[in-house]
């Protein structure tokens, strides 16, 4: 459910007319509906009910400072898998005790910033950056609570560039080579093993991947505390999926995922963290972009829009469907016309969609993309100088600018010309 419906023909967000906000500041621009945030973000929060338990939003999926403020202050925490992401959190309010650092990269910076300012735990990715972290804590007489992201090879049956718990993945430690993991960790100083991380893709559709994974993370856990190691913590990651297509059957709701994570490791007395990010934001976003030009092809017609996959690149990237309605409600019953959807860019990528049925549009006509609160605003460029685009925030029946559109001269002023030209 989302908050984003047709009130007297015309699309809203909540209770703020989409053509009202475009009059404002122009297309395209991206809008968030605070009422979705928040329940999308109480959806976790039941479903764990019960358990000792923090979730954390993946700062990466949507990482505008007043959407981690919002989750922030109705008590979510974050993962982060950046210095730049860590800022952010912090910068929107959230303490260092409930962010949580993934990411494959960590450099010593990096370490050391966290440390200085505060964590919850470093979610290690290898042995080298493992050591690396001891070196580094020891150096500034701290401990670094610390998980171990285990691969467990499981099939996520989602796309390619999304999946990362199987043994090509470059992600994690495999989670046979886990137990002697554990015992350097034990041996080094200046880390404290926590818990255990586990996160095996985005957008997956179905529990049984889950359920495999948490599987395997249960018996590492007893394991692991056979062995001797204090594992009070379960970090089991995020990426249960979204309907981008309405007419497709919905995703497992998260009540449906916090029962299979009660019946794999329920019984562990372990707290539980859990990172959903698209799952909370995707719905509760939208991008709104203005008909440049209808244009009559070689059998097909084109609907040549003022956003671009440097806006919006998961078309482009992931081959990923949008719904796309137009902001005006059609009459019902109307004759459909069929477009292909596309930007402006010198690219043939750029293109949102082939053969979209679709009521007829016309220049200076609005569109809006539903299903874009993730993976949108965050990931856009500014290729082919185009100034990204703003972001606004909706509650209720107000909105605000939380990101505007630079200016050219801002975008100019950014570069240096040195001083031999």
């Amino acid at each position: 459910m989302d908050h984003f419906l047709y009130r007297d023909g015309i699309l809203h967000a909540e209770d703020v007319s989409l053509t009202d906000i475009a009059a404002q500041v122009g297309t395209p621009f991206y809008v968030y509906s605070t009422a979705t945030l928040e329940r999308h973000f109480g959806l976790f929060t039941e479903a764990l009910s019960g358990m000792e338990h923090l979730v954390c939003f993946a700062v990466k999926s949507n990482s505008n400072l007043a959407v981690l403020k919002l989750l922030g202050e109705m008590g979510a925490g974050m993962d982060v898998v950046s210095g730049g992401e860590y800022r952010r959190a912090i910068a929107a309010g959230v303490p260092g005790d409930r962010i949580v650092f993934s990411g494959v990269g960590k450099t010593r910076e990096e370490m050391r910033l966290v440390l200085s300012q505060g964590i919850r735990q470093f979610n290690l990715e290898s042995e080298p950056e493992m050591r690396a972290l001891s070196e580094v804590a020891t150096e500034m007489g701290v401990t670094a609570p610390v998980t171990v992201r285990v691969n467990p090879d499981v099939d996520a049956r989602t796309h390619a560039k999304i999946a990362t718990g199987k043994s090509e993945n470059k992600f994690g430690i495999p989670i046979s080579r886990a137990r002697e993991v554990y015992a350097e960790i034990a041996a080094l100083p200046g880390l404290d093993a926590v818990g255990i991380d586990v996160h095996i893709g985005s957008q997956l559709t179905d529990l049984e991947p889950f359920r495999q994974a948490y599987t395997k993370v249960a018996e590492l856990t007893r394991e692991l505390r056979a062995d001797g190691h204090d594992i009070r913590r379960l970090d089991l990651g995020g990426g249960l999926g979204i309907p981008y297509e309405r007419s497709n059957d919905a995703p497992p709701l998260p009540i449906e995922y916090g029962q299979v994570i009660r019946e794999t490791v329920g019984d562990l007395g372990c707290e539980i963290e859990i990172e959903p990010g698209r799952l909370i934001s995707g719905n509760a976003g939208i991008m709104v972009t203005g008909v440049i030009y209808v244009k009559e092809g070689e059998g097909r017609d084109f609907l040549i829009v003022d956003s671009a996959m440097n806006d919006l690149v998961r078309p482009a990237m992931y081959e990923a469907h949008h719904d796309i309605v137009p902001v005006v409600e059609p009459e019902p019953g109307v004759d459909q016309a069929r477009y292909d959807i596309v930007g402006p860019i010198c690219e043939t990528g750029d293109t949102f969609a082939k053969a979209r049925d679709m009521a007829p549009l016309k220049a200076g006509d609005l569109v809006a993309f539903r299903s874009a609160g993730a993976y949108g605003a965050v990931m856009a460029s500014e290729y082919n100088s185009r100034p990204l685009i703003p972001e606004v925030l909706v509650m209720g029946d107000q909105f605000a600018v939380i990101r505007e559109r630079p200016t050219y001269e801002e975008m100019l002023e950014r570069d240096t010309i040195p001083a031999w030209l």
